[in-house]
């Protein structure tokens, strides 16, 4: 059984991890997380880890680390973290399955909390 993940990389969002992590010192990785604002009304963080918390979620794909926050562990359950680099903006793209809305500059989004009982089981299932 595979370890549980949170969220999911692609291979475009796990090589510019590992970029960000060779290139600052100290890092272990990023951590996810989210916060009230936007027109939508939350809007994703991503912060550079340099000390582990415990209490967060932890994902690796090919030495690539992100962490989650526990509080947004809810609201980014079965999300697929992906980077991407266009004429308009690079960055970390989220396809988020509790995203009900996104305002069109796409900076913030509506997001309702996933089933708590379903991630509880998926942690558990992980675990046995």
């Amino acid at each position: 059984m595979g370890r549980f993940a949170v969220i999911s990389m692609t291979d475009k969002a796990a090589e510019r991890v590992r970029e960000i992590m060779a290139t600052r010192e100290n890092a272990q990785g990023i951590r996810l997380g989210i916060k009230k604002g936007g027109c939508a009304g939350m809007e994703y963080t991503v912060d550079l880890v340099t000390e582990p918390n415990p209490k967060d979620d932890h994902v690796e794909r090919d030495g690539a680390h992100v962490y989650v926050a526990p509080e947004a562990a809810l609201f980014l359950f079965g999300t697929e973290m992906d980077f991407e680099r266009t004429t308009l903006r690079t960055g970390f793209t989220f396809r988020n399955p509790n995203q009900s809305s996104a305002c069109g500059c796409g900076e913030s989004v509506e997001l309702k909390p996933a089933d708590l009982k379903a991630l509880a089981e998926a942690r558990a299932q992980s675990a046995a």
